[in-house]
Order: C-alpha cells, then structure tokens, then sequence
C-alpha cells in the first residue's frame, strides 16, 4: 500500500468539479484508492463519497492505493491535486 498525505490549498476545498475529476483520476487505476479526511474514510472513485467528506481548504487529506499499479496511482493522483487543489 502508498499513502500520499496532501494540505488542500484551493481556497473552497473539494467541491463538485474537482471531486468529479479526482474520481475519474482514481477510476483509471486497477489498484483500490481512498481519501481520508478528519478521521472519514471515502471511496476515491465515488464523486458523492468525496464531497461528503466536506474538505476545506487548509485540510489535510491522506489518499491510500493498494494494488498492482499503486505506485503509478499515488503518482498520478498527486499530479493531479498539486495542479488543482
């Protein structure tokens, strides 16, 4: 398993649009992805289940991959929040 830890710097945190586009980031990938947020724990392909954990900006988030290209998911995954949150 990798674990990316992540301080949300966009100043409305994880709203619809970014959660849409995390979730089909982590929905490219064989490996399992999760985002854990103040102790709750989503499902990174689920665009409700990510907005759910209500991420503001300043938040730290912990994202997890296990699996066969959970390498290249944490890879991609921090790519893609350090370019839009």
């Amino acid at each position: 398993m990798r674990e990316l830890r992540y301080l949300i710097k966009d100043e409305v945190g994880i709203h619809a649009r970014p959660a849409g586009l995390l979730a089909k980031v982590a929905q490219g990938f064989k490996s399992k992805v999760t985002v854990e947020a103040d102790g709750k724990i989503a499902d990174a392909t689920k665009l409700m289940a990510v907005m759910c954990l209500g991420i503001k900006c300043g938040n730290e988030v912990i994202v997890r991959a296990e699996g066969e290209d959970e390498d290249e998911a944490i890879l991609k995954i921090e790519e893609f929040l350090r370019e839009n949150l």
